[in-house]
Protein backbone atom coordinates (compact mmCIF):
# COMPACT_ATOMS: atom_id res chain seq x y z
CA UNK A 1 0.00 0.00 0.00
CA UNK A 2 0.84 3.55 -1.03
CA UNK A 3 1.99 5.67 2.24
CA UNK A 4 -0.29 9.30 2.44
CA UNK A 5 1.45 11.77 4.15
CA UNK A 6 -1.18 13.41 5.54
CA UNK A 7 -2.36 16.93 7.43
CA UNK A 8 -4.21 16.08 10.51
CA UNK A 9 -6.49 18.53 12.41
CA UNK A 10 -7.69 17.93 15.62
CA UNK A 11 -11.01 19.46 17.19
CA UNK A 12 -11.84 20.77 20.50
CA UNK A 13 -14.68 19.03 22.63
CA UNK A 14 -13.39 18.35 26.01
CA UNK A 15 -13.98 14.86 26.61
CA UNK A 16 -14.29 13.71 23.22
CA UNK A 17 -10.51 14.54 22.73
CA UNK A 18 -10.19 11.44 23.63
CA UNK A 19 -11.01 9.79 20.48
CA UNK A 20 -8.35 11.58 18.56
CA UNK A 21 -6.16 8.79 20.55
CA UNK A 22 -7.56 6.05 18.64
CA UNK A 23 -8.09 7.90 15.46
CA UNK A 24 -4.23 8.45 15.38
CA UNK A 25 -4.03 5.19 15.92
CA UNK A 26 -6.31 3.85 13.26
CA UNK A 27 -4.63 6.09 10.35
CA UNK A 28 -1.17 5.14 11.49
CA UNK A 29 -2.08 1.29 11.22
CA UNK A 30 -3.48 1.95 7.96
CA UNK A 31 -0.44 3.63 6.47
CA UNK A 32 -1.01 7.35 6.61
CA UNK A 33 1.66 9.35 7.50
CA UNK A 34 0.96 11.96 9.63
CA UNK A 35 3.35 15.03 8.53
CA UNK A 36 1.42 17.96 10.35
CA UNK A 37 -0.82 18.60 13.11
CA UNK A 38 -3.23 21.92 14.05
CA UNK A 39 -4.75 21.37 17.47
CA UNK A 40 -7.37 23.42 19.40
CA UNK A 41 -7.78 22.25 23.08
CA UNK A 42 -7.57 18.80 23.67
CA UNK A 43 -6.99 18.87 19.93
CA UNK A 44 -4.02 20.66 20.76
CA UNK A 45 -3.08 18.04 23.65
CA UNK A 46 -3.63 14.88 22.40
CA UNK A 47 -1.78 16.20 18.87
CA UNK A 48 1.44 18.03 20.70
CA UNK A 49 2.13 14.59 22.38
CA UNK A 50 1.81 12.87 19.51
CA UNK A 51 4.35 15.02 17.71
CA UNK A 52 6.38 14.25 20.64
CA UNK A 53 6.47 10.52 20.06
CA UNK A 54 4.59 9.95 23.26
CA UNK A 55 1.42 9.39 22.78
CA UNK A 56 1.68 5.45 24.16
CA UNK A 57 3.16 6.95 27.40
CA UNK A 58 0.33 9.11 27.59
CA UNK A 59 -2.15 6.64 26.84
CA UNK A 60 -1.22 4.30 29.12
CA UNK A 61 -1.30 6.62 31.77
CA UNK A 62 -4.67 8.64 30.74
CA UNK A 63 -6.10 4.92 30.98
CA UNK A 64 -5.26 3.93 34.27
CA UNK A 65 -6.20 6.96 36.18
CA UNK A 66 -8.15 6.05 39.38
CA UNK A 67 -10.55 8.07 41.57
CA UNK A 68 -8.04 9.20 43.67
CA UNK A 69 -5.53 10.62 40.64
CA UNK A 70 -8.54 12.60 39.43
CA UNK A 71 -8.67 14.14 42.54
CA UNK A 72 -4.90 15.08 42.77
CA UNK A 73 -5.07 16.39 39.41
CA UNK A 74 -7.82 19.16 40.49
CA UNK A 75 -5.94 22.18 41.79
CA UNK A 76 -9.17 24.19 42.46
CA UNK A 77 -9.02 28.03 42.25
CA UNK A 78 -9.84 29.85 44.85
CA UNK A 79 -10.37 33.28 42.63
CA UNK A 80 -13.04 33.64 40.13
CA UNK A 81 -11.14 33.37 36.82
CA UNK A 82 -12.10 29.53 36.85
CA UNK A 83 -12.49 26.86 38.81
CA UNK A 84 -9.42 25.09 38.36
CA UNK A 85 -6.00 25.92 38.00
CA UNK A 86 -4.81 24.21 35.61
CA UNK A 87 -1.59 23.87 35.70
CA UNK A 88 -1.08 20.67 38.08
CA UNK A 89 -2.22 19.06 34.92
CA UNK A 90 0.39 20.41 33.08
CA UNK A 91 3.42 19.53 35.67
CA UNK A 92 1.92 16.12 35.40
CA UNK A 93 2.55 15.69 31.93
CA UNK A 94 5.75 17.65 31.94
CA UNK A 95 6.76 14.98 34.35
CA UNK A 96 4.97 11.97 32.44
CA UNK A 97 6.20 12.85 29.04
CA UNK A 98 9.11 16.10 29.31
CA UNK A 99 8.73 19.25 27.35
CA UNK A 100 10.27 20.62 24.32
CA UNK A 101 9.75 23.29 21.83
CA UNK A 102 7.76 23.25 19.26
CA UNK A 103 10.12 23.85 16.31
CA UNK A 104 12.41 21.11 17.55
CA UNK A 105 9.49 18.63 17.04
CA UNK A 106 10.03 15.84 14.36
CA UNK A 107 5.97 16.64 12.94
CA UNK A 108 5.28 20.19 11.90
CA UNK A 109 2.63 21.18 14.46
CA UNK A 110 0.18 24.30 15.67
CA UNK A 111 -1.77 24.57 18.68
CA UNK A 112 -4.58 27.50 18.55
CA UNK A 113 -5.48 29.56 21.71
CA UNK A 114 -7.34 33.21 22.19
CA UNK A 115 -6.53 36.28 23.06
CA UNK A 116 -9.08 37.49 25.59
CA UNK A 117 -7.68 41.41 25.35
CA UNK A 118 -7.14 41.48 21.83
CA UNK A 119 -10.11 39.10 20.75
CA UNK A 120 -8.22 37.18 18.60
CA UNK A 121 -7.07 33.66 17.44
CA UNK A 122 -2.98 33.06 18.85
CA UNK A 123 -1.13 30.19 17.16
CA UNK A 124 1.69 28.35 18.58
CA UNK A 125 4.27 27.53 16.28
CA UNK A 126 7.23 27.84 18.31
CA UNK A 127 8.20 27.93 22.00
CA UNK A 128 7.70 25.39 24.97
CA UNK A 129 5.06 22.90 23.85
CA UNK A 130 3.10 22.85 26.84
CA UNK A 131 2.84 26.38 27.60
CA UNK A 132 0.87 26.11 24.06
CA UNK A 133 -0.65 23.24 25.46
CA UNK A 134 -1.89 25.11 28.63
CA UNK A 135 -3.05 27.85 26.90
CA UNK A 136 -4.80 26.31 24.58
CA UNK A 137 -7.04 23.99 27.12
CA UNK A 138 -7.96 27.09 29.34
CA UNK A 139 -12.18 26.33 29.12
CA UNK A 140 -13.87 29.48 29.82
CA UNK A 141 -14.77 29.74 33.66
CA UNK A 142 -13.87 25.80 34.22
CA UNK A 143 -9.79 26.68 33.66
CA UNK A 144 -8.27 29.36 34.77
CA UNK A 145 -6.69 31.74 31.62
CA UNK A 146 -2.85 31.56 30.88
CA UNK A 147 -0.79 34.65 31.39
CA UNK A 148 1.80 33.77 28.69
CA UNK A 149 4.25 36.58 27.61
CA UNK A 150 1.57 39.24 29.15
CA UNK A 151 -1.11 37.75 27.38
CA UNK A 152 -4.06 36.73 28.79
CA UNK A 153 -5.13 33.45 26.84
CA UNK A 154 -8.15 31.42 26.89
CA UNK A 155 -9.16 27.97 24.80
CA UNK A 156 -8.49 28.21 21.16
CA UNK A 157 -12.20 26.68 20.35
CA UNK A 158 -13.37 30.06 21.41
CA UNK A 159 -12.33 31.19 18.05
CA UNK A 160 -11.51 27.95 15.95
CA UNK A 161 -12.30 24.68 17.45
CA UNK A 162 -11.29 23.15 13.80
CA UNK A 163 -7.64 24.79 12.74
CA UNK A 164 -7.31 23.53 8.86
CA UNK A 165 -6.34 27.05 7.97
CA UNK A 166 -2.97 26.47 9.56
CA UNK A 167 -2.40 23.31 7.40
CA UNK A 168 -2.96 25.05 4.03
CA UNK A 169 0.27 25.22 2.91
CA UNK A 170 1.44 21.83 3.94
CA UNK A 171 3.23 19.60 1.52
CA UNK A 172 1.42 16.64 1.77
CA UNK A 173 -1.15 14.50 -0.25
CA UNK A 174 -4.26 14.67 1.73
CA UNK A 175 -5.95 17.12 4.78
CA UNK A 176 -7.94 14.84 7.32
CA UNK A 177 -10.13 16.88 9.79
CA UNK A 178 -11.46 15.80 13.45
CA UNK A 179 -14.62 17.31 14.16
CA UNK A 180 -15.53 16.07 17.62
CA UNK A 181 -19.31 18.05 17.59
CA UNK A 182 -21.06 15.68 14.77
CA UNK A 183 -24.67 14.78 14.10
CA UNK A 184 -25.91 12.78 17.21
CA UNK A 185 -25.72 9.23 17.07
CA UNK A 186 -28.61 7.37 19.30
CA UNK A 187 -26.28 4.52 19.99
CA UNK A 188 -22.97 3.60 19.30
CA UNK A 189 -21.53 -0.22 19.93
CA UNK A 190 -18.13 -0.20 21.03
CA UNK A 191 -15.99 -3.23 20.22
CA UNK A 192 -12.35 -3.81 21.69
CA UNK A 193 -9.78 -4.77 19.52
CA UNK A 194 -8.30 -8.04 19.39
CA UNK A 195 -5.15 -7.86 21.37
CA UNK A 196 -5.51 -4.30 23.22
CA UNK A 197 -6.69 -4.21 26.70
CA UNK A 198 -9.28 -1.90 27.21
CA UNK A 199 -11.13 -2.82 30.31
CA UNK A 200 -12.57 -0.52 32.65
CA UNK A 201 -11.37 -0.92 36.07
CA UNK A 202 -14.34 -1.19 38.91
CA UNK A 203 -12.90 2.02 40.13
CA UNK A 204 -12.87 4.48 37.07
CA UNK A 205 -17.02 3.81 37.76
CA UNK A 206 -16.79 5.44 40.92
CA UNK A 207 -15.23 8.58 39.08
CA UNK A 208 -19.04 9.34 37.45
CA UNK A 209 -20.76 10.12 40.90
CA UNK A 210 -17.54 11.88 42.38
CA UNK A 211 -17.27 13.95 39.46
CA UNK A 212 -21.23 14.72 38.91
CA UNK A 213 -21.22 15.67 42.84
CA UNK A 214 -18.45 17.93 42.33
CA UNK A 215 -19.42 19.89 38.85
CA UNK A 216 -23.06 20.11 40.55
CA UNK A 217 -23.11 20.59 44.42
CA UNK A 218 -23.71 24.01 44.27
CA UNK A 219 -27.36 23.47 42.55
CA UNK A 220 -28.19 20.33 44.73
CA UNK A 221 -31.62 22.34 45.32
CA UNK A 222 -32.69 22.88 41.41
CA UNK A 223 -35.16 20.45 40.50
CA UNK A 224 -34.23 17.58 38.06
CA UNK A 225 -34.43 19.53 34.38
CA UNK A 226 -33.34 22.47 35.64
CA UNK A 227 -29.90 23.56 34.13
CA UNK A 228 -27.35 24.00 36.49
CA UNK A 229 -24.71 27.29 35.93
CA UNK A 230 -22.13 24.48 34.72
CA UNK A 231 -24.47 23.03 32.11
CA UNK A 232 -25.06 26.11 31.04
CA UNK A 233 -21.48 27.09 30.71
CA UNK A 234 -20.88 23.60 28.81
CA UNK A 235 -23.89 23.99 26.67
CA UNK A 236 -23.04 27.08 25.27
CA UNK A 237 -19.68 26.20 24.35
CA UNK A 238 -20.43 23.31 22.66
CA UNK A 239 -23.04 25.11 20.46
CA UNK A 240 -20.55 28.05 19.76
CA UNK A 241 -17.86 25.82 18.37
CA UNK A 242 -20.28 23.56 16.60
CA UNK A 243 -21.01 26.03 14.88
CA UNK A 244 -17.68 27.41 14.77
CA UNK A 245 -16.44 24.13 13.32
CA UNK A 246 -19.27 24.09 10.45
CA UNK A 247 -17.96 27.44 9.37
CA UNK A 248 -14.10 26.00 9.28
CA UNK A 249 -15.62 23.40 7.22
CA UNK A 250 -17.54 25.30 4.50
CA UNK A 251 -14.24 27.87 4.31
CA UNK A 252 -11.54 25.09 3.99
CA UNK A 253 -12.89 21.66 2.95
CA UNK A 254 -11.03 18.92 4.11
CA UNK A 255 -10.00 15.94 1.55
CA UNK A 256 -11.51 13.68 5.01
CA UNK A 257 -13.94 14.79 7.98
CA UNK A 258 -13.91 12.11 10.54
CA UNK A 259 -16.93 12.84 13.01
CA UNK A 260 -17.21 11.97 16.37
CA UNK A 261 -20.92 12.45 17.52
CA UNK A 262 -21.33 15.18 20.28
CA UNK A 263 -23.28 13.14 22.40
CA UNK A 264 -20.83 10.47 23.16
CA UNK A 265 -20.12 11.79 26.22
CA UNK A 266 -20.52 14.64 28.25
CA UNK A 267 -17.92 17.42 28.41
CA UNK A 268 -16.21 16.45 31.56
CA UNK A 269 -16.11 12.74 31.24
CA UNK A 270 -12.31 11.96 31.15
CA UNK A 271 -12.77 8.72 33.06
CA UNK A 272 -14.46 7.16 29.70
CA UNK A 273 -10.82 7.37 28.14
CA UNK A 274 -10.69 3.43 27.16
CA UNK A 275 -14.30 4.08 25.72
CA UNK A 276 -13.82 7.61 23.66
CA UNK A 277 -10.32 5.58 22.13
CA UNK A 278 -12.16 2.50 20.73
CA UNK A 279 -15.19 4.97 19.53
CA UNK A 280 -12.06 6.75 17.38
CA UNK A 281 -10.74 3.56 16.10
CA UNK A 282 -14.22 2.80 15.27
CA UNK A 283 -15.48 6.01 13.23
CA UNK A 284 -12.05 6.37 11.57
CA UNK A 285 -12.11 3.00 10.12
CA UNK A 286 -15.62 3.23 8.73
CA UNK A 287 -14.96 7.08 7.63
CA UNK A 288 -11.19 5.24 5.92
CA UNK A 289 -13.78 2.74 4.32
CA UNK A 290 -16.24 4.80 2.88
CA UNK A 291 -13.49 7.42 1.49
CA UNK A 292 -11.96 4.59 -1.14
Amino acid sequence: MTRKRISLVLGSGGARGLAHIGIIECLTQNGYEIRSIAGSSMGALIGGIYAMGKLDVYTRWVTALEKLDVIRLLDFSFGSNGLFKGQRIIDELRTLIGDGNIEDLPIKFTAVATDLDEEKEVLFTSGPLFEAVRASISIPSIVAPYNYQGRQLIDGGVVNPLPIAPTLGDDTDLTVAVNLGGKPQKKIEVKTREGVDRSRKADHLRIIQFIDDLLRQKTASRSEDELGMFDIIVKSMTIMENTLAQIQLATYPPDIVIEIPRNVCNFYEFYRAREMIEIGYQKTEETLREAR
